[in-house]
């Protein structure tokens, strides 16, 4: 166990003793990369020879197993190994040794650190990186092309941004730089001031520059040569303003293929030039090249230290961006752009794709704890989490447990950590068992398949599970402990985690509501809060969410949605309701799968101009679970099989309107004129529904 020496102000040294984990591979890797980590593993077969040569029966050999990890950097394929972990660990093993990352075992000094980041800037602005295919020598060719004494002059963040190993090492020596890209800045620029015979560093444009030019033979190679035309391109991107009272809109950049895009962006973000644009973290999926960009401090770096890592942070000034900063997770302060661009390792040409305010809002519901649900089944309007999990055939959309997974991904919080537990049912209660399990990395499937199998666990037993949400630090910032018992693995995880993900709803909707109601409505569901350390992690999020989303009345933020809840049609929203069709006798109940189809258009007044914002042929969901609207419901409940209706509803929060439609600009005209009417709750802009309820299978 390592040990280190503690100076005190006014005391010796005192020894303190350091406790290190000892991660797997794969492990630090989750830490570094998270969801960008892809492992795909497949079988293989290994032929086997017959002992009969002229049998031509065929042998079927014993199953190996190969790992293929995708990062965004690297690519690596594994030999192969009997068992699907060896194959993944061995993966994660050779990604940490190509891109230099030392294994918790091994502690490198600051000093060490320091000396790989020179040997590391050495080797990026070398001729043999040149002639590689890493996105960076996209930036070192397109900052050839710059104008004056800005050619050849690359920013400092694109180094911190794009290069893997560079970044890690930064963090390394200040955790704080995966937070805040600034303070790489000062780290590089410190570790490039020993290379002064071979790289110019310019303080205060916060760039880096080879000295002697690149030979002819090297910069125009024919694996990295650029064209030498000047067409150009038109790409759009999204706005964010640092003030919450200006709207997101959408902007274009005018690209050439004769300048350099990052000065294109400072232009329309009206700083001086691309050396002082920051990057953020990419958006998205994990082949996206979507970012944030935005402007430096206003102000010139502190003194350059010949320590990197004794480089103190700099308190920022200006003002903070919040939607851009909840986006990312990283601080952004001033205007900012999202913008899909950029070099990858797939070609040496600048890859560009058009961005919509819809993607923007899209990205934006996927971060509410039931947004990736909603969007698991193309219904941003009629689709609702439900509240509970009956069975795997009546359920649609992605499962409990995956939605929480991805909230917690997409907030940059560890892995849910569930453990199940084991229990014997009344019928066997003489043989009392007690088992726990944790399944922190277990799929859905593979849950059910371990529930199947007769070794795994007790047959007749019922199961709980208990959840723990961590940060990214590893702190414990709720657990969810319910008392429910199911005859299924899976069933007592999609429940418990649907549990979290209520509270959280409950949260989002509703952020002023004292903490006294939000514990309350915590231990109903089984639920433990740590309130300092949580609202900790999601601090922006009031300065992007929408208190109107929220159920207005504390006592109706408690109550939970009854299966057997008597509809009010107008206290659901639902107005000027109007039947079509025959009635069959077959009316929907509660844990019966329906099928409608239905269609939601944004109207003015009097319906003289609409916009259809979402339509769904064939939507299945199981009644009485909440699994949509409580407008939709309660129409329902209305109708029998092969009736139709039209009704008015109120219209939702705008970035759900903004994320259903495809018509941005014509929704936002649309909602920049509502005013509401005399002696009437309604709004000029109203949202009305056609529903055809075509079909209805039995309760389960």
């Amino acid at each position: 166990m390592p040990r280190e020496e503690l100076k005190m102000e006014g005391q010796g040294s005192v020894a303190v003793t350091v406790r290190k984990m000892n991660l797997t591979p794969k492990a630090i890797i989750h830490q570094k990369f998270g969801p960008k980590a892809c492992y795909t593993v497949e079988e293989v077969q290994e032929p086997t020879q017959s002992e009969c040569p002229g049998l031509c029966i065929p042998q079927k050999g014993p199953s190996l197993y190969r790992c293929r990890l995708e990062l965004p950097d690297v690519l690596i394929v594994t030999d192969t190994f009997k068992k699907k972990k060896e194959a993944e660990q061995s993966a994660a093993e050779m990604a940490l040794k190509k891109l230099g990352i030392h294994p918790a075992t091994d502690n490198p000094t600051a000093m060490d650190l320091c000396d790989a980041l020179v040997q590391r800037l050495k080797y990026l602005f070398s001729e043999e990186f040149l002639s590689s295919s890493h996105p960076l020598t996209g930036h070192l060719r397109g900052a050839s092309r710059r104008a004056g004494d800005l050619c050849g002059s690359v920013p400092s963040s694109v180094f911190a941004t794009f290069d893997t190993k560079l970044s890690n090492i930064c963090k390394s020596l200040n955790p704080k730089v995966d937070s805040n890209p600034f303070l790489a800045l000062p780290i590089i620029t410190s570790a490039a001031t020993r290379l002064s015979s071979s790289v110019l560093v310019s303080e205060s444009r916060l760039s880096l520059q080879r000295l002697s030019p690149y030979p002819p033979e090297v910069f125009y190679s024919s694996s990295v040569q650029q064209s030498d035309s000047s067409e150009r391109i038109s790409v759009d991107a999204i706005y964010i303003p640092s003030s919450l009272d200006e709207h997101v809109r959408q902007v274009t950049l005018h690209l050439s293929s004769s300048g350099y895009y990052m000065d294109i962006i400072a232009e329309k973000l009206g700083v001086e030039n691309g050396d002082r644009i920051l990057l953020s973290r990419t958006l998205g999926k994990a082949s996206s090249e979507t970012r944030l960009y935005f402007a430096a401090p206003g102000y010139h770096l502190l003194e350059v230290s010949s320590d990197p890592g004794a480089v103190k942070d700099n308190p920022l000034e200006g003002s903070l961006n919040a939607r851009a900063s909840y986006f990312c997770g990283q601080v952004v302060h001033g205007d900012a752009i999202m913008a899909s661009l950029g070099y990858t390792w797939r070609s040496k040409d600048l890859f560009h794709e058009n961005l919509t305010l819809q993607l923007y809002y899209r990205l934006l519901v996927s971060t509410f704890p039931g947004g990736t649900y909603k969007l698991s089944r193309e219904a941003v309007l009629a689709a609702e989490l439900p509240s509970r999990f009956t069975t795997k055939a009546y359920w649609r959309g992605s499962f409990p447990k995956e939605v929480l997974s991805t909230f917690c991904r997409l907030h940059r919080l560890s892995e849910p950590a569930f453990s199940v537990i084991s229990l014997p049912s009344p019928e066997n209660c003489l043989s009392r068992v007690h088992k726990k399990v944790k399944l922190k990395d277990t799929s859905t499937s593979e849950m059910e398949c371990l529930n199947e199998r007769p070794n795994s666990m007790e047959s007749g037993s019922t199961f709980r599970c208990e959840i723990k949400i961590y940060s990214k630090r590893r702190d414990l910032l709720m657990e969810c402990s319910p008392t429910d018992l199911y005859k299924k693995q899976s069933d007592s995880v999609h429940n418990a985690s649907l549990k979290v993900l209520s509270w959280l709803t409950a949260y989002f909707n509703n952020f002023g509501i004292p903490l006294e109601q939000l514990s309350s409505y915590g231990e109903n569901l089984g639920i433990q809060l740590y309130p300092e350390l949580f609202f900790r992690e999601f601090v922006l999020y009031p300065y992007v969410g929408d208190n109107s989303i929220g159920r207005n009345a504390e006592q109706k933020l408690l109550e939970s949605k009854c299966a057997d809840m008597l509809y009010s049609l107008s206290e659901h929203g639902v107005f000027s309701l109007r039947v079509e069709g025959c009635d069959s006798g077959a009316y929907p109940s509660n844990g019966s799968l329906l099928c409608v189809s239905y269609s939601v258009i944004l109207a003015t007044e009097g319906k003289e101009m609409k916009e259809l914002l979402e339509q769904k042929d064939e939507f299945e969901f199981e009644m009485g679970t909440g699994a949509v609207v409580s407008s939709l419901e309660a129409v329902v409940t209305q109708l029998s099989v092969g009736q139709s209706a039209l009704f008015n509803t109120r219209l939702p929060p705008e970035y759900f309107v903004l994320a259903a439609g495809t018509d941005s600009g014509r929704i936002l005209s649309f909602m920049s004129s509502r005013k509401l009417l005399p002696f009437s709750p309604q709004i000029s802009n109203i949202l009305f529904s056609v529903l055809s309820f075509t079909r209805m299978f039995s309760e389960h």
